[in-house]
């Protein structure tokens, strides 16, 4: 067979660590779950509450408080493939490059997937969202991005220590701009990351794929704790096509999302002038 050396464990990998250059929405969501990443799963995702504080006057403090967690799960929920032909698998895996460039359309179509699934979620699910706002000019989207901050600050989100970001439409930011902090010359790591600069202490990335409803598109503010998601390529392999003289490979990458922290996602809904 001219697939007999593929080797899915090794280009699964890939795929997964070549995923965060094409994501956005994905980037800031919070990863750390226990559960398995298979279609029809639940993942639990385990929160745990705060302490009261108490004032100290030199008397006995009493036993120790036992602080209370809870238990979410988060349904594995969603399936999407790609099944694409080669002339020669293992020829392409021995041509320096030529299996990377063959994956990377695959890879740059999950990620658009995997992106769309995070910004409806967050549209549906979020703690608060702006009335219908018209984007004109640079002071309609500073406004919408300012009360959006405020918002989360009134939850108790700190712009200083939580890692919120501002994600915008290439329209909106193209007239927030001005406002942003280039941060390309200081953070190299951060702009290959989606970074393109920084606003009141949050990143500011840049997105064409928000949720719309026909009128709106649903632009996000949030903490990297706001949503949860998980992700795994169940099934990775090549093979040979009936009735084919190429050989093929397929994938299944399977992931789910839950928005935990609604408190901590702000929408702006915005539509933009002609």
């Amino acid at each position: 067979m001219a697939y007999e050396n593929f080797k899915p464990l090794v280009w699964s990998a890939k795929i997964q660590m070549e995923m965060p250059k094409f994501t956005v929405f994905e980037n800031e969501c919070n990863y750390q779950f226990l559960g398995d990443v298979k279609k029809g799963r639940s993942v639990k995702i385990i929160g745990i509450g705060r302490p009261t504080i108490g004032d100290y006057t030199g008397e006995s403090i009493g036993e120790p408080e036992t602080v209370p967690d809870t238990a979410i799960l988060m349904n594995i929920d969603q399936a999407k493939y790609f099944n694409f032909m080669v002339d020669d698998v293992d020829a392409a895996q021995s041509c320096d490059g030529q299996m990377e460039a063959l994956l990377e359309g695959s890879i740059r179509a999950l990620a658009e997937e995997r992106d769309k699934y995070i910004a409806q979620m967050c549209a549906l699910d979020a703690g608060a969202t702006s009335a219908s706002l018209a984007i004109t000019d640079k002071a309609s989207v500073k406004n919408a991005v300012d009360e959006a901050l405020v918002k989360l600050m009134s939850e108790g989100v700190s712009l200083s220590s939580d890692n919120v970001t501002i994600f915008l439409s290439p329209k909106a930011f193209l007239l927030f701009a001005d406002y942003v902090m280039d941060t390309r010359t200081q953070n190299d790591e951060a702009l290959q990351t989606g970074v393109l600069g920084r606003y009141m202490g949050c990143n500011v990335k840049m997105s064409n794929n928000f949720y719309n409803d026909g009128t709106d598109d649903y632009l996000i503010v949030k903490t990297d704790k706001a949503v949860a998601f998980a992700s795994g390529l169940d099934q990775m392999e090549a093979y040979r096509p009936q009735n084919l003289f190429s050989d093929a490979v397929r994938g299944l990458n399977t992931f789910g999302g839950r928005v935990v922290r609604p408190k901590e996602l702000y929408i702006i809904k915005a539509h933009y002038a002609a």
